[in-house]
């Protein structure tokens, strides 16, 4: 049954699907055409795999791997390669907006014509955001991709031997038939304990979604068949002949494999059990997050001016659970054409500044010795003055005797005087 599925979703895919053509699968550059190791080829025929089966990729953020998958000979799937993600950019969570810098998280769908074998990141492929579900929530961005070169703003990047093997799967099983591969994104393996520490996380309830497409590959190792309808993802569902999924419009009447219902009510109710185990257990902190659009629209406008070559915190703004920003200290601008015509606009500006508080400084210093000239030429007058108010002294004659002391003396011989004249009329004399 599960098989069954496979090949239903396959032949739905493959309706709207424009099949490989010569140029897009013949004009690789030589480092797109490289074979896969022999260690990997024998490990796939060990598997029951051939060059050319179908492939599938799934990545987890959180631990930083990136997962190639093959079908067998009887249609499942087995794990055939990891490799270490070299760099991927932003936080935890959905990619929201464009420049938000996060990297895309979700079920996305490749093409031969995604495939970039001159890529300037040595080979890339885009992996298709926005997809249905991208556009019908209105988030934009443009070229996330797989690629090498080791740097990210908003891919996962991986290093250029890394990206000549992943490459070489996927050109391989497109020569083999396969029409489309489906990339799987998440935040994390989406165990019970994961979700458990992240049960309080705004992008929560987004994950749970994810967790389901998740769960029914865990369950039938077959990649699970991808609609959307009421603005989110809908897995392993089959609409009525004559009916289709209407990414923003209610999701038709479907039905699915009782088989597959069986299996998958069994898978939860192990889950739950792990689950509640798990919240009662302690477990490691959760890791930093998006804080939605918000944080995506601060991180988006800060691109935009550094992207202009205007200067910005080195790394992108962050918004901190109770809302409030954290910016880096240090400063500086991205090394590109604009940026460089920014920083000469700067430094012109700057010297007209230093230019115009010199002549200031100058205006200010002939100002106050202005006023310290007429202060001094003020204090010499004064001196002047005072100076020629002193009497002036002759050699040998003696000093004139104050006034006030001359006044003293003749008024003590009058009073003398008066007494004697006083006394002798007394006494007769």
């Amino acid at each position: 049954m599960f098989a069954k599925l496979a090949r239903t979703g396959v032949l739905i895919a493959a309706i709207g699907v424009a099949g490989c053509n010569d140029s897009s699968m013949k004009d690789f550059a030589p480092e797109a055409n490289k074979p896969l190791p022999d260690k990997i080829l024998a490990d796939m025929r060990a598997k029951g795999m051939v060059r050319t089966s179908s492939v599938m990729a799934r990545i987890f953020k959180e631990e930083g791997k990136l997962e190639i998958w093959k079908a067998k000979t009887n249609g499942r799937y087995d794990l055939v390669a990891t490799y270490d993600i070299c760099k991927w950019s932003g936080k935890l969570g959905p990619k929201y907006t464009e420049g938000d810098r996060q990297a895309p998280e979700g079920f996305y769908t490749v093409r031969p014509s995604q495939m970039n074998p001159r890529s300037n990141y040595h080979l890339s492929f885009n992996i298709g955001f926005p997809n249905a579900y991208d556009r019908a929530n209105g988030r934009t961005g443009q070229n996330l991709m797989v690629h090498g070169a080791c740097s990210s703003s908003g891919c996962y990047s991986m290093t250029d031997a890394q990206i000549e093997q992943i490459y070489a799967f996927g050109r391989d099983a497109f020569q083999g038939g396969q029409t489309e591969f489906q990339i799987q994104a998440f935040p994390f393996r989406m165990t019970a304990a994961n979700m458990a520490r992240y049960r309080n996380d705004p992008n929560y309830e987004f994950w749970k979604m994810l967790k389901v497409g998740y769960d029914n590959f865990e369950i039938t190792k077959v990649p699970p068949k991808v609609d959307v309808c009421e603005k989110r993802y809908v897995f392993n569902q089959v609409a009525p002949d004559g009916t289709t999924f209407d990414p923003t419009g209610p999701c038709p009447a479907t039905t699915q494999p009782d088989s597959l219902k069986t299996a998958y009510t069994d898978y939860e109710k192990s889950y739950d059990a792990a689950f509640n185990s798990a919240i009662r257990s302690s477990t490691p902190p959760p890791k930093p997050t998006i804080a939605g659009i918000k944080e995506a629209s601060i991180v988006s406008d800060w691109s935009k001016r550094r992207a202009r070559g205007e200067r910005v915190p080195i790394d992108p703004p962050s918004m901190n659970a109770d809302g409030s920003v954290t910016e880096t200290v240090r400063m500086g601008r991205i090394d590109s054409p604009l940026g460089r015509k920014m920083a000469a606009l700067d430094a012109e500006k700057e010297a007209k500044r230093k230019a115009e508080e010199q002549r200031l400084a100058a205006i200010e210093a002939a100002k106050a010795a202005k006023e310290a000239a007429k202060a001094q030429a003020l204090a010499e007058k004064e001196a002047a003055k005072k100076a020629a108010q002193q009497p002036v002294v002759t050699a040998g004659a003696a000093p004139a005797a104050p006034a006030v002391e001359t006044q003293a003396a003749n008024t003590d011989e009058g009073t003398v005087s008066k007494l004697k004249k006083k006394l002798l009329g007394m006494f007769g004399g």
